[in-house]
């Protein structure tokens, strides 16, 4: 018996080995290898978001840098003290003044 699709293009194209060891090799970077497409697009994102992380702490350092270089100066560092831990003279008296949505809340 003769088998009706042998002289069709695509059963020749389908039947060569090399086609079908293309295919595997194609199916298995793709979905089965430990460096697969798949874990590629799983470690670019990661890469980006350590690398959004670093120039964020970088732009931290850079702020902090500048404070200090201001807080080398008598007048900043009485400012700073009196601004974030409420410091004053002994002949001064300190009033805060807090608005409704100033504060966290607490629960």
């Amino acid at each position: 018996m003769k088998n009706p699709y042998k002289d069709k293009p695509w059963f020749k194209f389908l039947s060569n080995k090399y086609v079908w060891v293309l295919m595997f090799f194609c199916i298995w970077m793709t979905f089965l290898d430990n460096y697969s497409y798949f874990d590629h697009r799983i470690l670019d994102q990661q890469i980006q978001d350590l690398e959004d992380n670093a120039s964020y702490y970088k732009e931290e350092i850079r702020k902090d840098q500048e404070n200090i270089k201001q807080l080398k100066n008598s007048e900043q560092i009485e400012k700073y003290a009196r601004e974030k831990y409420y410091m004053k003279k002994d002949s001064e008296d300190i009033y805060i003044i807090e608005f409704e949505g100033d504060t966290i809340e607490k629960k």
